[in-house]
């Protein structure tokens, strides 16, 4: 299994060990770019805040330490589609 397949249906940013959604918390998909699949928890921000996410990753186009760039879909609050990758922060 490759690292990409791994992470699917995962939760962005949450431990291996407890990386699945849970009942209490609000989730996006992440749809498109190097983390296609994977959800994201939305729970405790706000729609402005939610317009555009930077999301840390390995495995985007600038490797460690680089950014996949989600935006949120028109109309679809639950789904973010990847707009692109980004250099980390210096």
């Amino acid at each position: 299994m490759d690292e990409v397949e791994f992470l699917r249906g995962r939760v962005y940013g949450a431990d291996h060990d407890d990386a699945g959604p849970r009942p209490d918390r609000t989730y996006a998909q992440l749809v498109g770019g190097p983390l296609d699949g994977l959800l994201l928890d939305v729970t405790d921000r706000t729609r402005h805040e939610l317009r555009e996410v930077a999301l840390i990753t390995e495995i985007g186009r600038y490797g460690p330490g680089g950014r996949a760039l989600y935006g949120r879909r028109s109309g679809d609050d639950r789904r973010f589609d990847w707009l692109g990758d980004t250099p980390g922060a210096p």
